[in-house]
Formats: C-alpha cells, sequence, structure tokens
C-alpha cells in the first residue's frame, strides 16, 4: 500500500510502524528488514521504503487477521543511491574544496538576538566561496593560457616536442594565423570554459533533483524563545532560489576571470608607448565593463542569503539568465579584441599568474581573519563548552577549504608544466607563489605527525588506562591479557573521535600561518624558495631546496593518487561506495555557500521522511517509531523537527550509534546543540538513545539534566560475552559501531517506546520512584 493509498480508520487500526533509517554506506532492503522478499511501497531508484511482502496491506488487514504479529510492522527506507550511485559522482572529488567551504558555513556558534551577526557571518563565507570559483577558474587559465598557449607554444623546443601545440607556435608554423599571442590565448580559453560550462551544467541538474523537491508544508514555530533549530523551519530544505542566484553568480564569475585572463596581457601591449590608441581605449572600456560585471556578481552573493521562515518558491529568471549571458558576451568581445592583430607582439615570460593567485590568497586570508573574529563574537554571546574550537570550527574548516584549492591548482599546474617540459630548461614553468605554497607542504605535514605522535602516546595511555575498566566490567569471566588489551586499545581509539577539534585546530592554524609566510616570500623576492635562499647559511639553503623539492614531489604524489583514486572509483563497485560514504557525511548540509558543492542528500531525504510519517499517521492514526542508525539517526531527527506538532508529539525516536551530539552537537552548535536537542527531546513522545564505548562515531546526547538519562542508556556491552559462553560459544566479535540490533537490549529499547505511544494520542511520561522516564 502506497502513502496515498487506503487505510483503516484509526479506531479500527492498532497497527504499529517501525521506520528504519539506515546510516553511512547504505545497505539493502533485505538485509534491512531481514528477509529476503521484500516490496517497495513508494519511491523511485534513488530512495524509496520498504515492506517484507506479507506486510504490505498490514492497515488495511482485521486485527485477528495478524497472525503471529508481535510487533510494529517495519518499513526501510533506502537512501544510499542518493550519495553512492553511479560512476559519475567520482567526479565530485573535483568539489572537495567547495564542499568543505559549505561546511564552514553551518558551523557558525549558537546565537540568539545577533542576526546582523549571523547574516555577516554568512556572508564572510560566500564570499571565500567565490574566491574558490575564481581559484579553481585561474588555475584551468594558469594551465591552459600561460603553461600551454604562452609559454610552450611560445617556445621553438617546446613546441617541437609537442607536436599538437605545432600550429600556433610562430616557429613551427612559420607565423601561421593562429601563432599570434592573443588568438592562441583566445582559443586556449575554451578549456577554462569548457569547465566553468560543466561546473555550471552539473550544478543545475543536481539542482533540478535535489532543491527542487519540495518539503510538505507546515507552519513555523518560535525559536528565540525556546531553543528551537532552524531545522524545523519550512523552508531549511528548500534552497532553490538561492542555489540558482549563487550558480548564476559563480558561473559568471568564472567566465569574467577567463576573460581578465585573455584581455589582460593584450591591454598591457596596447598601454606601451607607441601601441595602438583605438586598442587601448577599447581594452579599457573592456576592462571597466569585466569591473563593474564583477561588481554585479560579488552584489548578487552579498545581496541574499538563505530564506527559510518560508517556502520560497520564486525564482530570480532574469538574474540567473542575464548575469552569465553578459559575462559570457564579454568573454567573447575579450576574445576578439586579444586576437587582434598586433605587429611585433610575442610571447615571453610568464602571464599575470603571481599576481592573481597572489590577491586571491590574500583576500582569502582576509576573509578568513574576519569570519574568525565575527564567530568569535558569536560564541561569547553564548557560550556552549562543547562546542568545537569554541566557535572557531568554521574559520578553521574554511582555512583548509582554501588550502584544499590552493594544493589542487599547484598540483595540476606542476604536473602540467613537467609534463611539458621535462627537462626544465625550455619554459619557466608556473608561477613562483605556487612553488612557495608547495613547499610548505612539508613544513605543515611536519607539525601534523609532531601532533599525531602526541596523540598516539595519549590513545597508548587511555588504552592501559582502560583495562582494569574492561575486566571489572566482566568479573566472572577467566581474564585474558590479549583480550582484554584488544578492547581496551578498541575503546582508546573510538575515543580518538573526540580529539578532532584539536587536530583541527592545529592544521588550520599552521596552514594560515605558514601560507602567509609563502605569500610574502613570494611577493618579496619573486624567486622560487631554492634560488631566493641562493647565499644565506649552508642549512638555510639546504632547507629552502630540500623543502622545495619535496613539496613538489608530495604535491604530485597527492595529484596522482587523487587521479588513481577516482579512476579506480569509476571503474570499481566497491571503492565507488567508499567515495559515497565521505559524500555522507560531507553532504548532508543544503548550498547555502556555493552553488558546485555536491549536492544535499537531505533535500531529498528528510521531506521523503517527512511525507512518509505525515501520511502515515494521519491516515491511520498508529503509532510510530523512528529508528535511526548512525547518520540515519541526524535524519530522523532533522524529519521530526519538521513534522507538525501534533504529529511529531505520537512519534518515537530510537537512535544507535548516533552522531547527533558527538559530531554534529560539537560541530554544528548552531542546529545542533543542547538547546535545539532538548526541545527534540520535550517535542516527541520518547527518545531513546543507544551507544557503545568502542563506537568511534556514535555516542550519548548528554543533554542537561535529568533530560540526559532519561535518553541515553548506559554504555552498550561490547563484545556481549568476554570468552565463550553457552550463549556464544564462539568468541563474540568486537561491533563498534555496527550490528546493534544484535544487543538484546535493541529490542527491549523498541518495545518500551512502543508500549509509550498510544494510537491517538500521545501518553504522559510515566515516572519511576528514582523521577526518571520509565522509557
Amino acid at each position: 500500500m502506497g502513502a496515498d493509498g487506503p487505510a483503516a480508520r484509526p479506531e479500527e487500526s492498532g497497527t504499529a510502524l517501525e521506520l528504519l533509517v539506515h546510516g553511512v554506506g547504505g545497505t539493502t532492503p533485505e538485509k534491512m528488514l531481514d528477509d529476503p522478499r521484500t516490496v517497495r511501497i513508494t519511491g523511485d531508484d534513488i530512495a524509496a521504503v520498504f515492506r517484507r511482502a506479507e506486510d504490505v496491506d498490514a492497515e488495511t488487514r482485521a486485527s485477528g487477521s495478524r497472525e503471529g504479529r508481535t510487533g510494529p510492522v517495519p518499513e526501510a527506507y533506502v537512501w544510499c543511491n542518493l550519495t553512492s550511485g553511479n560512476g559519475t559522482r567520482a567526479l565530485w572529488l573535483l568539489l572537495l574544496p567547495f564542499m568543505v567551504v559549505n561546511l564552514a558555513h553551518w558551523m557558525r556558534p549558537t546565537a540568539r538576538g545577533r542576526k546582523r551577526t549571523v547574516r555577516l557571518y554568512g556572508l564572510l563565507v560566500r564570499l571565500a566561496g567565490l574566491t574558490l570559483t575564481v581559484l579553481l577558474v585561474a588555475a584551468a587559465c594558469e594551465v591552459a593560457l600561460d603553461l600551454a598557449a604562452w609559454q610552450c607554444a611560445g617556445t621553438r623546443a617546446c613546441a617541437e616536442a609537442h607536436s599538437w601545440l605545432g600550429f600556433l607556435s610562430p616557429d613551427v608554423s612559420d607565423g601561421g594565423w593562429w601563432s599570434r599571442p592573443g588568438r592562441r590565448l583566445a582559443l586556449a580559453a575554451l578549456v577554462p570554459a569548457a569547465l566553468t560550462g560543466l561546473l555550471w551544467y552539473l550544478s543545475h541538474r543536481t539542482w533540478r533533483a535535489y532543491e527542487s523537491q519540495q518539503p510538505m508544508a507546515h507552519d513555523g514555530e518560535p525559536e528565540e524563545d525556546d531553543g528551537r533549530t532552524a531545522l524545523g523551519r519550512p523552508g531549511f530544505w528548500y534552497g532553490r532560489r538561492l542555489v540558482a542566484r549563487l550558480r548564476a553568480a559563480h558561473t559568471a564569475a568564472g567566465l569574467l576571470t577567463i576573460a581578465a585572463a585573455v584581455s589582460s596581457t593584450a591591454a598591457g601591449f596596447d598601454r606601451e608607448p607607441g601601441g595602438p590608441v583605438l586598442l587601448d581605449t577599447l581594452g579599457r572600456l573592456l576592462e571597466a565593463a569585466l569591473v563593474a560585471t564583477g561588481a554585479a556578481v560579488v552584489w548578487v552573493v552579498c545581496r541574499r542569503g538563505r530564506s527559510e521562515k518560508h517556502l520560497d518558491r520564486q525564482l530570480d529568471e532574469h538574474l540567473v539568465r542575464r548575469l552569465p549571458l553578459a559575462a559570457l558576451v564579454l568573454l567573447v568581445l575579450a576574445a576578439v579584441y586579444a586576437g587582434w592583430e598586433r605587429p611585433g607582439w610575442q610571447s615571453q615570460g610568464r602571464l599575470a599568474g603571481d599576481a592573481t593567485f597572489g590577491g586571491i590568497a590574500f583576500v582569502q586570508g582576509l576573509l578568513v581573519v574576519a569570519l574568525a573574529v565575527i564567530a568569535h563574537l558569536l560564541y561569547r554571546t553564548h557560550p556552549d563548552p562543547r562546542a568545537a574550537m569554541r566557535g572557531l570550527a568554521g574559520p578553521a574548516v574554511a582555512t583548509l577549504a582554501c588550502a584544499l584549492g590552493g594544493v589542487m591548482s599547484g598540483g595540476v599546474s606542476q604536473r602540467v608544466a613537467d609534463w611539458l617540459d621535462g627537462t626544465g630548461t625550455t619554459i619557466l614553468g608556473p608561477p613562483v607563489l605556487l612553488t612557495w605554497q608547495a613547499s610548505v607542504i612539508p613544513l605543515v605535514l611536519l607539525v601534523l605527525l609532531g601532533h599525531c605522535a602526541w596523540l598516539g602516546r595519549r590513545t597508548w595511555r587511555a588504552g592501559r588506562a582502560e583495562l582494569g575498566a574492561v575486566e571489572s566490567e566482566y568479573p566472572a569471566e577467566p581474564k585474558d591479557a590479549a583480550r582484554t588489551r584488544r578492547i581496551a586499545r578498541t575503546r582508546a581509539m573510538a575515543a580518538l573521535t573526540d580529539r578532532g577539534p584539536r587536530l583541527l585546530g592545529v592544521t588550520s592554524a599552521s596552514t594560515l600561518l605558514l601560507g602567509a609566510g609563502a605569500l610574502v616570500g613570494a611577493l618579496t623576492s619573486r624567486r622560487t624558495p631554492a634560488k631566493a635562499a641562493e647565499g644565506a647559511y649552508a642549512f638555510v639553503e639546504s632547507a629552502a631546496e630540500t623543502a622545495q623539492a619535496l613539496g613538489s614531489w608530495l604535491i604530485g604524489l597527492g595529484f596522482i593518487l587523487f587521479v588513481t583514486w577516482g579512476r579506480r572509483a569509476y571503474k570499481d563497485p566497491s571503492a565507488r561506495r567508499t567515495i559515497g560514504i565521505l559524500w555522507d557525511v560531507g553532504t548532508f548540509w543544503p548550498r547555502a555557500a556555493h552553488p558546485f558543492a555536491p549536492p544535499c542528500y537531505a533535500e531529498r531525504a528528510v521531506p521523503d521522511l517527512t511525507w512518509r510519517i505525515g501520511t502515515w499517521t494521519r491516515a491511520t492514526g498508529g503509532r510510530l517509531v523512528i529508528s535511526g542508525h548512525s547518520q540515519g539517526s541526524v535524519l530522523a531527527a532533522a524529519a521530526a523537527w519538521q513534522l507538525e506538532p501534533s504529529v511529531r508529539a505520537r512519534v518515537g525516536l530510537l537512535t544507535y550509534g548516533s552522531p547527533l551530539e558527538r559530531l554534529y552537537g560539537r560541530w554544528f552548535p548552531a542546529h545542533f546543540g543542547p538547546a535545539a536537542l532538548t526541545a527534540l527531546h520535550h517535542d516527541v513522545d520518547c527518545w531513546r538513545n543507544l551507544y557503545r564505548l568502542t563506537d568511534p562515531i556514535g555516542g550519548p546526547v548528554r543533554l542537561p539534566g535529568d533530560c540526559g538519562p532519561e535518553v541515553d542508556r548506559e554504555p552498550l556491552k561490547d563484545p556481549l560475552a568476554y570468552g565463550r559462553t553457552e550463549l556464544h560459544p564462539l568468541p563474540a566479535p568486537i561491533l563498534g559501531h555496527s550490528d546493534y540490533q544484535a544487543d538484546p537490549v535493541f529490542a527491549e529499547e523498541r518495545a518500551r517506546l512502543l508500549g509509550r505511544l498510544q494510537p491517538d494520542v500521545p501518553g504522559p511520561r510515566s515516572q519511576d520512584d528514582s523521577g526518571r522516564s520509565s522509557a
């Protein structure tokens, strides 16, 4: 029976429903329902709800016909194809910096009554995302325009070594039509233009599939007084308008970057004494048009953020269409302008790559520092001791996004330069700044290795400290030193998740400081680190040469690993599934800061769950438990927030292996902080959370006061048996994050939740002698 099919009247239906939501990595409906015969009752090939074949008509059957049934009707919501479907998902690796900067938008600290400061925080992140788009397109221009068309095609030895560039070389082609410098640049501009078009296409295609999925309409609820999260707003999972605006702006920014790269060198030649006056005038007019359109792009990015208080179905069609079209027209004009005949113009040296990449790095540094100041101000208004890095996680993640963009840009440029000029003598190669940035990579890795060594020592000591606790939990078992050490070590390794903020802080701080040093060194010396250190102390000179060589090798190795991983993921389904797991965590959030980030699967999954829960409860008046594992518990909580209060009050939550507080509450405190989770606990009828000390992902919800033990059960035993027993004649495995259903406590807690729920109205919270809820 589908969601809209016939249903029994509430008074005629005693049906209870358990909606299972799987976690990271996904699974099959057969495994979730523990039955080889399953039927899809609603949904499509991307995400769907399944039931056992025998339960398809459970609501329409009379109570007496459900022979042998003692539990709820299980349904499985399978959403794994939203993140790990086909081989094209491997291309999302190219969008990694965009995904990371988008996460920074959602990591702001909790703040109430500071709407302007919150808007400023979002604005700074959107501007940082815009610089990443410009950086990616500038890197493509560096490869196609500078290294290939300007340097290699302009050098006889390099052009002869690559015959496909012969028609662009004035020496090899005997002064052919395409050999003029401006025409070479105009032709090479097709490469970054195609990249920009590909990004627009991917964003537009996923926008139609994800952002255009309308959530179930419901009235908004007040947030300021009781700390409700913004995830309950009617328009939170509907970002169609904002993503369309940002897509238009970022596409126009990419095209304007290409137009500036094509026309700037020609304009510089025209400004020289004796240059053509007409072309000089046209060049200045073109530059003014580029600046004006660039200002319009920045205005569009700054003008409007997310609209979440209602379903914003409007679409700025004129802006979405005309802004990229205007940038495309300017790019065509720039290509015509650069391709005009200019006697005596020859390609020498490099294009203005150092100034371009230096300006981008400088702006990114300013944005990150300003973002850190705003985040600190927000954190001071409402301090949360559990928030990661005292509210500075967002700026730290934005720093890593900029660093990833720089490393990817430098890696591609360096590898292409090595390919075009294997001897290193025919062309100058990439800009000096990219070499400096590569040279600081070994220093950053050295800092990280030192911190990892410190973490390793702390983990070893924590494992030693757990030995006594493990033995005390199995008092009647004969002791096995190896078994005890393994359990203790697993617990200590699982606790490393809580050290993540410190690791991120060390990484981002070292990256920011060393990146600033690389920028200063490149702009002041205008030479590579090895050449800039010539004549200094022998140690300094040797260290500079080693850092430069090692950095180039590491960035090349990273680029090769990046390409081979993506290629393997395209051909190998198991590797493709692994990459899908990474996106499960990184793409939960809507595209609020960058339209070219991988799409948000929750904008499909949360409305799916909300529609299913809302329509089922209205049709049957029955009882419902949402059973969410790992990332599925996050989707379950997000869906519960989107329900009407009357529906939410008849829903029970069973979460296990849940990162709701351990990861989302710490890293995204404005949306999953203590106040938000406490409000959720009071809104739903009942909530129980299960976790293990050996689980590196799941953890307690940690609600304050009496709410904490009311939600969190004591940590489950893992393994279930220390040694061989009558129930476990073979050694019991350490389950960690998996197979929570294997623990008898799971069935016990599920039965207690269902016992709490009433068919028509939520039951009162019963209290035992200790004052705690019986659920």
